[in-house]
């Protein structure tokens, strides 16, 4: 049986579902014995494709993977109110055809098109896909880094933030959430995917939660997919101070871990430099789970003197920003 519709939360609460914490080819993977993906699958865990659900003055569905259709069911939410594509790989918008079933449900003339917001560059490549839906399904906007989306009313105000993913995604984006909760400001920055950024606009100094890419765990030797490790994303946590919490996702299975040999496999690499504890000096351990991720944050973000809380979510889990 599907999961009873969650109804939207008051203006004075804001609360964020994590649909999916995976990477591209999602964890474990598809017949890979490697240490991660053999770990995570004998203890039943798996983790899909990246995407957030926000339900506050809005409810906002940010990045729409092909797992989309059964992320939303489990969660047991229904049609956004806004889409945003943080860029333009598939993993973060093949889902949007899934979204048609909000239409077919309601009679002929009964459904307005979703708002869906992405770069100029990004609508590129989406509408190669998925041009069919404008105008029925979707109502496309053009987010611009740096300038508040327009056609959201007043409710809250998102702004998108310039990111580096590398030459195969020259439109990618992150967002910035501000709004009034109980007439305090309050704010949530999704990074999505990046390696770098060209410029750190002063929205994203204090947000209250930080959602940030943490697709590897040390910093490779070579970063192919120009992706962000929990080493390098340190630095950023330092500056940017989020005051109630740093949550982790889009994490992979791509770290090499302990006895497995360089080149074993393609999407791993060795670590440049791993990160070490500094009571021992030795390199802290690759986390392979679920449990394993959430207590290597810890004691990595406590060896590096950052005090707020980190959390690395699961499928499905919900926090109240």
């Amino acid at each position: 049986m599907p999961a009873t519709p969650v109804p939207p939360r008051p203006d004075h609460q804001w609360r964020l579902t994590f649909l999916g914490t995976g990477p591209a080819w999602r964890t474990p993977e598809l017949g890979c014995p490697c240490q991660v993906c053999s770990t995570m699958r004998a203890r039943g865990e798996r983790r899909t494709r990246a995407a957030l659900w926000f339900d506050g003055p809005m409810q906002i569905l940010m990045d729409c993977g092909p797992d989309v259709a059964d992320q939303l069911e489990a969660a047991g939410v229904g049609r956004p109110e806004a889409i945003l594509l943080s860029h333009e790989h598939g993993d973060h918008y093949l889902g949007l055809d899934d979204l048609e079933a909000f239409r077919r449900a309601r009679p002929a003339g009964g459904f307005e098109p979703i708002p869906c917001y992405a770069t100029a560059r990004a609508w590129e490549a989406v509408e190669v896909r998925f041009g069919y839906l404008l105008g029925k399904l979707l109502e496309k906007h053009t987010a611009l880094p740096g300038l508040p989306l327009s056609g959201l009313g007043e409710r809250m105000t998102i702004t998108p933030f310039k990111t580096g993913h590398g030459p195969s995604a020259p439109g990618s984006v992150g967002y910035v959430l501000e709004g009034s909760v109980s007439g305090n400001r309050r704010k949530l920055v999704y990074t999505s995917d990046f390696k770098d950024l060209p410029e750190e606009p002063p929205q994203l100094n204090r947000p209250d939660v930080l959602v940030a890419q943490t697709h590897w765990f040390n910093e490779p030797e070579i970063n192919r997919p120009s992706h962000m490790s929990l080493q390098r994303l340190l630095s950023y946590v330092a500056r940017w101070q989020p005051t109630r919490a740093v949550c982790l996702v889009h994490i992979s299975d791509s770290d090499l871990c302990p006895g497995e040999p360089e080149g074993a496999y393609l999407k791993k690499s060795p670590p440049r430099n791993p990160l070490r504890d500094p009571k021992t000096g030795r390199p802290f351990p690759v986390p392979r789970c679920q449990a394993e991720w959430q207590a290597a944050a810890e004691s990595v973000f406590a060896a590096h003197g950052l005090d707020m809380p980190v959390i690395v979510p699961r499928d499905g889990q919900t926090i109240e920003i």
